[in-house]
């Protein structure tokens, strides 16, 4: 039995993550900012250390006695930079150092970054692997990619493995959504006149994926890219389409520019309220580009990584869990 710590354990990913520790029989430690557990994690025999990225001392205390770190935590969407590289780049920065402090002999630090941290492909048929050279067109991804670039610093000194997972879609998946909701009302939408094609990986074969990289003793010191199939939007809308159990959709097609200036008016709109939007300038940035494909070969190699869940099935899993929790 291993002893895992979870960063971000409320969120998408790494709530699934500790559903899928607690069934093979770990013990869990999740951070959290509060001591009282979000509904995804209420009930869980999970142990809670309160703390904050911030504050070093709770750091220490969560990664004490620990064998396998996952840092799935990470800012996806903020208002300005500095939020971005407080929640990518320091926190990762704060927490290796207080690995390295209490428990350097841990078996794993798994560090999740992005495929944003890499950037875009040339075309579907040309993925890249891990020794492109970084491209990213976000902030977000620019951070992400600073955060790799610290985890480097502590590669001699601690076990670490970085993975870069593609598009992540499932069950409690909030950004996918919104394209569940639209097609849901009869609508395709179409971003560019261009034909696009992005890597789609169903949420739980990504957490098989981090699993066996902490693992691996192949992977100590590596980068991998843990991604599915490429998929067109239009390959997209008809599988929610199916999986909505809707017989007629109009195809909308949405021009570069128009996705951008509206992504800009939304951005602008919540941020006069306080508030940070799903669609916004960085969202825009990464949809105006044509291909998101990346090569799993390294991992296939080195871990056994395969995609094993289609984005058919995937897709009908995630929306018989939303209708159930009654989100659509």
């Amino acid at each position: 039995m291993s002893k895992s710590l979870v960063t971000g354990a409320t969120g998408f990913i790494g709530s699934h993550l500790v559903d899928a520790l607690l069934e093979r029989g770990d013990e869990v430690r999740v951070l959290a900012r509060s001591a009282s557990l979000s509904d995804v994690l209420k009930g869980k025999n999970i142990e809670v250390v309160k703390g904050d990225y911030a504050d070093v001392e709770s750091l220490k205390r969560a990664v004490k006695g620990i064998d396998n770190i996952f840092h799935v935590a990470g800012v996806t969407k903020a208002l300005d930079e500095k939020t971005y590289i407080e929640g990518n780049v320091k926190a990762t920065e704060n927490l290796l150092k207080a690995t390295l402090e209490v428990n350097r002999t841990v078996k794993r630090f798994l560090h999740v970054s992005s495929g944003a941290a890499a950037g875009p492909s040339p075309s579907a048929e040309q993925p890249i692997d891990e020794t492109a050279p970084p491209k990213p067109v976000t902030l977000y991804g620019k951070t992400k990619l600073q955060a790799e670039e610290v985890c480097k610093q502590f590669f001699e000194k601690l076990s670490i493995t970085i993975v870069r997972p593609s598009i992540i879609y499932g069950e409690r998946d909030k950004d996918l959504l919104e394209h569940f909701k639209t097609v849901n009302l009869g609508i395709i939408p179409i971003f560019g006149a261009a034909e696009k094609k992005y890597d789609y990986l169903y949420v739980k074969d990504l957490i098989d994926g981090m699993i066996a990289a902490a693992e691996s003793e192949k992977t100590k010191g590596e980068i991998y890219f843990l991604s599915g199939r490429a998929h067109s939007w239009e390959e997209v809308g008809e599988a929610a389409k199916k999986a909505l159990g809707k017989s007629f959709a109009i195809k909308l097609v949405l021009p570069d520019w128009l996705s951008a200036a509206v992504a800009a008016i939304v951005e602008d709109v919540n941020k006069a309220q306080g508030k940070i939007s799903i669609l916004n300038r960085d969202r825009a940035r990464d949809g105006k580009e044509r291909f998101w494909t990346f090569s799993t070969k390294k991992a296939q190699r080195d871990f056994n990584f395969a995609q094993k869940t289609s984005l058919e099935e995937g897709f009908q899993r995630t929306v018989n869990w939303y209708r159930q929790n009654r989100w659509i």
